[in-house]
């Protein structure tokens, strides 16, 4: 391509190549012809491809947020099992005090009373702990997208004026 047959880009190229098309044919240059062409087609492919390039970021942002929503949806699932389990074990220490109770007398109940209440403290205590845990997860993840979200208006804003990045 020589010189005179670099083009313009964009919308502005798109309508400087129809009027160097239309220029070549009233002056009769086909070379003048051409360059419009090129330009004209060269706006629509550049024009394409723009919209070819954001919908594949469409589709891989979306992508990605079905990966975490998935990945929250088993930690929610994981974290329903646990509490579950949690709520066996409580369940069966509690048939097993009860059974306790009417077996022991006096001390002995006392004795076995401030047992089930230290287990239970423990319980509750793991509990807390596991719903920490998982709240520490799901801080993580807003962290992670908030800093994506950060990371793309970084892009863009690199892409409207990449002179600014220094």
């Amino acid at each position: 391509m020589s010189e005179r047959e670099q083009t313009l880009g964009g919308p502005l190229g798109k309508v400087v190549g129809r009027a160097k098309q239309a220029a070549g044919s009233v002056l009769g240059r086909e070379d003048m012809q051409r360059e419009g062409k090129l330009q004209e087609v060269q706006a629509d492919t550049e024009a394409e491809a723009a919209t070819a390039a954001a919908e594949a970021e469409r589709k891989e942002r979306e992508a990605e947020i079905e990966a975490e929503r998935t990945e929250v949806e088993s930690q929610r699932r994981e974290l329903k099992l646990e509490a579950a389990e949690v709520e066996a074990e409580e369940r069966a220490e509690r048939q097993r005090a009860e059974q306790e109770h009417a077996a022991l007398t006096g001390a002995e109940l006392d004795k076995a009373r401030v047992e089930r209440e230290r287990q239970a403290g423990e319980s509750r205590f793991e509990a807390q702990r596991r719903e920490a845990a998982a709240k520490r997860v799901e801080a993580g993840q807003e962290a992670s997208e908030l800093k994506r979200e950060a990371d793309r208006a970084e892009e863009a804003a690199a892409a409207i004026d990449p002179k600014e990045e220094n």
